[in-house]
């Protein structure tokens, strides 16, 4: 026997009445109450987004270890270049230091003074060409030339006949710099007397 309303419409089935229902409601159509809800997720496409997983894990493991080994050969290979740079300085260096050997093994009795100056002279003429190799300029002012505290540092004041005030008198100790990608850079400033 089916219900009927409380206020004897007979309606069947009223619930906004008071009435009962026969039947699974709506949502509990074929029984369904939420708790076989995994029984919905296709296997497929979990393995599926595993393998995603898996496969981007492992290109982001090979991009590490490619980026650690980069960086492992850039510090190699700036160690090499650096070591390269000493050599080559090195070897200009060591004709110098034949040149000092050959002097050395001279008889004193036999050579003049004359002579070591000269040869005092074919020595550094020869370590400045070494330098000059290497980007190295020589900073020494004329008499009357320009004072530059870039490049000069004046040490003292002497008065000199044709030497305007403030102008370098006298390089009294050369100065030097070296050439670079950015421009020169001052190794020792020129140590030179100013005019009062």
């Amino acid at each position: 026997m089916s219900a009927t309303s409380n206020d004897g419409s007979g309606r069947p089935g009223d619930p906004f009445n008071g009435g009962g229902t026969e039947g699974p409601l709506p949502g509990d159509q074929d029984g369904f109450d939420g708790s076989d809800a995994g029984a919905f997720i296709d296997e497929a496409h979990v393995q599926q987004l595993e393998a995603q997983v898996a496969e981007l894990n492992g290109k982001y493991l090979r991009t590490l270890a490619d980026y650690q080994n980069s960086q492992r050969r850039a510090v190699q290979n700036e160690q090499e270049a650096r070591l390269q740079a000493r050599s080559g300085v090195i070897q200009s260096v060591l004709s110098v230091v034949d040149h000092f050997d050959l002097a050395l093994m001279q008889d004193p009795s036999k050579t003049t003074v004359a002579q070591i100056i000269h040869g005092v002279k074919v020595i550094r003429d020869e370590l400045l060409k070494v330098l000059q190799s290497q980007g190295v300029k020589i900073i020494a002012p004329a008499a009357g030339a320009e004072f530059e505290p870039s490049l000069h540092q004046a040490i003292m004041q002497q008065s000199a006949e044709g030497v305007e005030s403030g102008k370098v008198v006298a390089t009294l100790q050369a100065g030097y710099v070296i050439s670079g990608p950015s421009g020169d850079r001052v190794v020792r400033a020129a140590k030179v007397s100013v005019a009062p």
